[in-house]
């Protein structure tokens, strides 16, 4: 039976600035662990702590700009329209420089778990 998903959970966000995280389907919101559907925005300056999640994730930009770092430094700048995967294990970073920040959907796979993100100390 198809299940209505009326409202999103707002999840707690890392990071050095306040960054909107609206879970409709996780953990949290629909108790699913297979994957996770969340909106995110971030404001321009935002940057988060590194990670090297146990998920893959799967990230479409809706505006704005994310810039998303690699371990080695190199970055790709995701504009609005355009998507990234980043697989389970890659050490990444995920931030907002430009003024404009972002809005973005983040669909996690299995479901985002603060237990399985690993935020890394820089």
């Amino acid at each position: 039976m198809p299940t209505l998903i009326a409202a999103p959970t707002v999840i707690e966000a890392a990071g050095n600035k306040p960054k909107l995280i609206e879970e409709f389907i996780g953990r949290v919101n629909s108790e699913t662990s297979d994957l996770s559907i969340a909106r995110m925005t971030s404001p321009g300056g935002w940057t988060e702590p590194a990670q090297t999640p146990e998920f893959a994730e799967y990230t479409l930009v809706l505006n704005g700009s994310l810039r998303v770092t690699s371990q080695d430094g190199s970055y790709t700048d995701v504009a609005a329209g355009q998507a990234i995967i980043v697989p389970a294990g890659e050490w990444v970073q995920y931030s907002t420089p430009a003024d404009t920040g972002a809005q973005y959907i983040a669909v996690c796979l299995p479901a985002f778990s603060p237990d399985t993100v690993h935020r890394v100390n820089l």
